[in-house]
């Protein structure tokens, strides 16, 4: 009898436990989005939130079954906070993933967290290249490009169109080390030279000593990796200096995208490279873009791409673990094989979880970054010190 009853007792406990686990698993998932919401980078922040809460709406509120709950944090763009920032969202909200972000020193930061505590972390931005590289893990995935990506290809196409000689102009930081490089690599595979590298210190803006070493030096090119302010006042004053009659300026998308309004006549016919581009017209951009504007009375960027596609790989995984994200190699398999049905085109998912993508030559015309053609299909990130 005393059997039986424990038995049953067990049989109880054992059916309560199943329950729990059920009930946990069709809980809300909690998304920290760990974005800058102020300062140079906040409408990048938006446009990434924007662009994932649309996909999550066009599902129903839902991913892999359950509710999303949102916890926001706003980065400020600063690397002395982000290691605080990111392990309050795994340590005391408990977020089942965290979706960040822009600055590339940020999401260092938040890379090397997730690796530490397992919790997966989707990069809707910053292009450092070791987060797909050394940092890769199981749990870390990457939605938008690596800086080498539209850099190699720029490499490339200089090189295509005959350039021989070329120099480079960056702030000196990480993100500009590795595109200027990434160039490089290109355009001296095709047969180019780059003949010389110039920096300034980053947030630095004058120019103008730069500008007269390249003018008295001749090259075939310019490259150049600059965003934000500093990207409309360097494609002004390089305008302005008569340099872009003779040298053509080229650059990843991020020296023209958001940027074009401030640049006005200076960028025009300019050519950049990135993994999308205005014109696409597909039925798969052309609804997104119809969708977002409907939504949030905006027109969308590259980076609401990017927030819309972490989304997508974010309920892939969860799709395929019935809404358990602690199943990480279920979920990262998932993600592993599919192909995403992205707006910028269709991409699938490197062995360093990095996009293997088409990189468009876009063209400045008016306030538009025109699509020439594609620069490179399917360019996959090299993943350089991966060991997954």
């Amino acid at each position: 009898m005393t059997t039986r009853i424990a038995r049953t007792t067990l049989t109880a406990l054992a059916l309560a436990c199943i329950a729990t686990v059920g009930h946990a698993q069709q809980g809300k998932l909690k998304v920290g989005l760990m974005l800058p919401f102020s300062g140079t980078y906040a409408a990048l922040g938006v446009a990434i939130e924007n662009g994932f809460k649309l996909r999550v709406e066009e599902q129903g509120g839902k991913l892999g079954g359950r509710e999303i709950e949102y916890i926001k944090v706003d980065d400020e763009s600063d690397p002395a906070k982000a290691t605080d920032n990111v392990n309050k969202l795994i340590k005391r909200d408990n977020v089942d993933v965290i979706v960040g972000t822009v600055h590339s020193g940020v999401a260092m930061a938040m890379a090397k967290a997730a690796k530490e505590s397992g919790t997966v972390l989707i990069v809707p931005n910053a292009g450092a290249d070791a987060v797909t590289g050394p940092m890769c893990a199981q749990n870390i995935f990457r939605s938008s490009f690596s800086n080498w990506q539209p850099a190699y290809a720029m490499g490339e196409v200089a090189a295509k169109q005959g350039k021989k000689t070329a120099m480079t102009l960056t702030w000196k930081y990480a993100a500009g080390d590795e595109s200027v490089n990434g160039f490089k690599e290109g355009f001296e595979k095709g047969g180019g030279k780059v003949v010389k590298q110039l920096t300034v210190p980053f947030p630095n803006v004058e120019f103008q000593a730069l500008l007269t070493e390249i003018a008295a030096a001749k090259p075939d090119a310019v490259y150049s990796f600059f965003a934000g302010g500093g990207a409309v006042k360097f494609v002004k004053d390089y305008a302005a200096a008569g340099l872009n009659k003779n040298i053509p300026l080229y650059g990843p998308g991020f020296l023209t995208d958001g940027t074009l309004d401030a640049q006005g006549e200076s960028a025009q016919g300019m050519l950049t490279t990135l993994h999308y581009a205005d014109g696409l017209n597909t039925p798969r951009d052309i609804s997104f873009r119809t969708a977002y504007a409907k939504m949030f009375k905006l027109q969308p960027d590259v980076y609401a791409v990017q927030g819309y596609d972490a989304a997508q790989m974010l309920a892939i995984g969860l799709a395929a673990t019935k809404g358990d994200i602690s199943k990480k190699a279920e979920f990262a398999g998932a993600i592993e094989k599919a192909k995403i049905d992205s707006p910028r085109g269709a991409f699938t998912i490197g062995k360093s979880h990095n996009p293997v993508q088409d990189i468009y030559l876009r063209k400045v015309e008016g306030k538009e970054n025109k699509m020439v053609n594609v620069a490179i299909k399917g360019l996959a990130d090299p993943a350089r010190g991966c060991k997954l």
